[in-house]
Parts: C-alpha cells; structure tokens; sequence
C-alpha cells in the first residue's frame, strides 16, 4: 500500500514539474512573440509584420496542442509519464545552453 502512496506522490511532483517546465515554455513563447512583434515593428513592410506575428502565434498554438495532449497521456500512462519528462527536461537544458552559447558570441 505504502508503495503505490510513494509512486502516486512521486507522480505528482513529476506532475508539478511538467506543469512548471510547461509553464516556463509558454512565457517563453509568449516571449518570443513579443519579441517577433518589436523585431517585426522595424520593418516596413505590414506583411512581413503579420508573417512574423501569425508564426509566433502558430507557435504558442503548437506548443499549447503539445501539452495538451501530453496531460492526457500523462493521465492514461503514469510510467511512461516519467519518461517524457526526463527527456523533456533533458532536451530543455540542452536548447537552452546552445541558445545560450550562441549568445554569448
């Protein structure tokens, strides 16, 4: 009994930290498309500046399908819950230091 209380409390903080992760993944789109719309304010052309804001926009769309449907899968498959996360974690960490190296030069 005491072991399915301990993998349903692991779950959960894994639960938690996929929120969290999610979370941190939308205010970077939101970010970005922030970014897209002061970057595409400097140019003239008011097409280019709705292309950059509708693929900003696709973006924060896509990634909202994809956690969607992650949380159903989550629900329906707590052990391969863990695994997604991992790599998910894993491939964060990894984007983020090669956008991070790239700034630095």
């Amino acid at each position: 009994m005491s072991k399915s209380r301990d993998l349903e409390s692991h779950m959960d903080e894994l639960g938690d930290r996929a929120r969290r992760y999610a979370n941190d993944a939308g205010d970077t789109a939101r970010g970005w498309v922030a970014r897209g719309r002061s970057a595409a304010a400097r140019f003239d052309g008011d097409g280019y500046r709705r292309r950059i804001a509708r693929a900003a926009e696709d973006l924060a769309d896509e990634t909202s399908y994809r956690y969607r449907r992650v949380k159903r899968h989550v629900s329906r498959h707590p052990v391969a819950t863990a695994a997604i996360v991992a790599g998910t974690i894993g491939a964060f960490l990894l984007l983020r230091q090669a956008l991070r190296g790239n700034d630095e030069d």
